[in-house]
Parts: structure tokens; C-alpha cells; sequence
């Protein structure tokens, strides 16, 4: 079918070629010789009238029908040389918006404290259904439920006042300045101080006034054997000392004596690099009925109820900022005979801790000095 078409169109072309050119041929011939000229001319006269009907009559039943068969040929032929592209109806064009600029979220810089605005809260409303409860003091708090545990051998009147007194001779001007409450314990083995607390509290006007008096068991001061056959002293070491405020602890276990230390309170004391771990504590089992002798290994125990009770009275009242002893750096140990750490312009050094100083003696009160172990 593609070969046919192709022979019919050039024969198509050649054709209407030769008419054209036949067309010119008889133009010259005419244009070449006057009489041939004149003479068509004179019969194109006498025959127009005839000539008008034939040329009409030939235009619609040859020409015209020929000229649109050849040019619907000639289409096709030159379509199957190179095919038409496909239309594609044109879309008329929006007219272009400008897009909206685009707002990325950027942190708002902090104002100076000058330039902050004010925010001012209403203040929080209290329940009407629920009556504002009474706050009682922190001692009273701590220790409402608590009563020290029964003394069957309190000292007299006339001892407390000469331990008081014993107990102001024994502070210097910044020991008894920077402190609150203040535990004298004796360690002697005999006199009428000897293994009792007796607990301090500084008034207002600046006395003291004596709360509690605890029998106590200190250190046996005898070498003993521990639980794995290794041999400890005994001894509870005369001085002054401040209570560690990371180490109280309301149950705690001996690894070392392999025995339970409730409501422990240890010392801060430093010997020889080593943190000591000499502390006032419960006694528990068989060791309750010693109190009032040595028997611990070092540490000064109390009645379980007192223990408790000195516990409780300490942590609700006695948090606070507490000067720091002397400390030897060659020796590593920490001063406990009440020498305080100065900064180099001779100001006290604090800490956070609790504002409560122990003295431990080996004093019975029957002015004799007890021979030391």
C-alpha cells in the first residue's frame, strides 16, 4: 500500500508539471508571432460568449473536482513521508500569582533581665473545705512519740551542774560560738560521769542547757578478735568531733565486726588517710544490758529508744553550716583536739553539715584523770 501511494503521488506531480509547462510553451508561442496573437485574439472574440460556458462548465466538472482529488493526494502522500504531530490543545495560562513569602520559625532571643516583662501570679487559694492544719516545730515533730528509755541510775543534781561547768571550760570562744548542740561523753570505767551522754543545748542568752543524760557503752579498750579471726583494737579515741552528714544512716551493718548499727551517726575523722569509722549508734541483743560498762569496739552505743531519739533530734534541728577542723597534710589525719581551719585572711572555714560538736573524755568526774588503755 506505502509503494502505491508513492508512485501514484509523483505520477500526480508529474503531471500537473507538464500542464504548467505546456501552459508557458503556448504563452511564448503566442508572445512570438503577432498574427498567431492577433488571430487568437480575434477568435477569442467570436467565441466568448461559447468560451464563458465551456471554461464555467469545465471548471466545476473537471478542474475543480481534479484540483481537490490532487491536493487530497498530495496531502497523503506527504503525510506518509512525514507524519503529522499530534495537536495538542493549548491551555490558556493562569495569570502568575506572587507566592507568599515563606516565614521560617526562628527562636525568639531571651531578653536581658531588665527588658523581661513582669508576670505576676495570683496567688494560690487555700481550700475552703480543708482547714489550714497547725505546723509544729521541727523538735516537736521529730520527737513527739519519743521519751528517753528509763534511767535507773540518774546522776544528781550537784553532778550536772559540775559537768556544765566542766563542759564550759572545755570550749573555746569559737568552739562554743559556731556550735549548737554539744555531747559530752565520759569513757572513764569508774566516778560518777563515767559511761554516760550527757546532751547540751545553747539557749538564746547563751547558756547552756543540759536536755538529756544517756548511759552509754563505750570501748572496751582491750584487743579483741573480729568475726575473721583478725585481732582490733578497741579503743574510743579522747577529742573532739563533728558528725559526718553523709553518713547517718537509720540502718546500718558492720561488715568488719559483722554486727547491726542502727541509727548510726559517724564521726568526720581522718587518721592516717583512712576515714575512721568510729560513730555513736543502737546498741541491739545481749549489748543493751551492758550499757553503763565498756563493752563496744569503739564506738559509744546507746539505749535503742535514746539512740533513736538523738537521732531524730539531731536531723530535724542541727542542719547547718559547720566550721572544719585543722587538717595535717603530712601526717593525713584530721585535728580532734578543737583546733579549727582558718583561711589564709584568718577566717573559719565551713561546711555543710550539722551543728552538733562531741567531746569524748576519759574524765569520771571524781577528779581523778582514769589511766588511758
Amino acid at each position: 500500500m506505502g509503494t502505491r501511494r508513492v508512485t501514484f503521488g509523483l505520477k500526480a506531480l508529474s503531471l500537473a508539471y507538464l500542464v504548467s509547462a505546456s501552459a508557458f510553451a503556448v504563452a511564448i508561442a503566442l508572445d512570438s508571432h503577432e498574427g498567431w496573437a492577433v488571430g487568437a485574439q480575434q477568435a477569442a472574440h467570436a467565441a466568448a460568449p461559447y468560451a464563458k460556458v465551456a471554461a464555467d462548465a469545465v471548471r466545476e466538472n473537471a478542474v475543480k473536482p481534479a484540483g481537490e482529488w490532487l491536493a487530497r493526494e498530495n496531502k497523503a502522500f506527504f503525510d506518509w513521508i512525514e507524519p503529522p504531530k499530534p495537536m495538542v490543545a493549548r491551555r490558556t495560562a493562569a495569570p502568575r500569582r506572587t507566592p507568599a513569602p515563606i516565614v521560617s520559625a526562628r527562636p525568639i532571643p531571651s531578653l536581658p533581665p531588665a527588658l523581661r516583662p513582669v508576670i505576676v501570679e495570683e496567688p494560690n487559694k487555700p481550700a475552703e473545705s480543708a482547714p489550714p492544719v497547725p505546723e509544729l516545730a521541727p523538735q516537736e515533730s521529730a520527737l513527739a512519740d519519743l521519751a528517753p528509755a528509763p534511767d535507773i541510775n540518774p546522776p544528781s543534781p550537784g553532778e550536772i551542774s559540775n559537768v556544765l561547768s566542766h563542759m564550759k571550760v572545755s570550749l573555746t570562744k569559737e568552739l562554743f560560738e559556731n556550735f549548737d548542740l554539744f555531747l559530752y561523753v565520759s569513757k572513764a570505767d569508774h566516778g560518777p560521769w563515767s559511761q554516760r551522754m550527757f546532751v547540751f543545748q545553747k539557749q538564746a542568752s547563751g547558756d547552756l542547757n543540759m536536755l538529756y543524760s544517756f548511759p552509754v557503752s563505750t570501748g572496751s579498750e582491750i584487743p579483741r578478735l573480729g568475726p575473721s579471726g583478725q585481732l582490733y583494737k578497741t579503743s574510743t579515741p579522747q577529742g573532739y568531733y563533728e558528725l559526718d552528714p553523709e553518713r547517718m544512716y537509720r540502718r546500718y551493718h558492720s561488715s568488719e565486726w559483722d554486727h547491726s548499727m542502727p541509727y548510726a551517726m559517724f564521726f568526720t575523722w581522718e587518721h592516717d588517710g583512712l576515714q575512721t569509722g568510729l560513730a555513736i549508734h543502737s546498741a541491739t541483743g545481749d549489748d543493751i544490758s551492758m550499757l553503763g560498762k565498756r563493752a563496744s569496739a569503739g564506738c559509744v552505743r546507746l539505749a535503742p529508744q535514746n539512740a533513736q531519739l538523738l537521732f531524730r533530734l539531731i536531723k530535724a534541728n542541727y542542719k547547718g553550716l559547720a566550721p572544719q577542723f585543722a587538717y595535717n597534710r603530712r601526717t593525713a589525719t584530721m585535728n580532734n583536739d578543737g583546733l579549727l581551719m582558718h583561711d589564709a585572711s584568718g577566717n573559719l572555714k565551713f561546711a555543710a553539715g550539722y551543728k552538733v560538736l562531741v567531746l569524748i573524755e576519759n574524765n569520771g568526774g571524781d577528779n581523778i584523770v582514769a589511766a588511758l588503755f
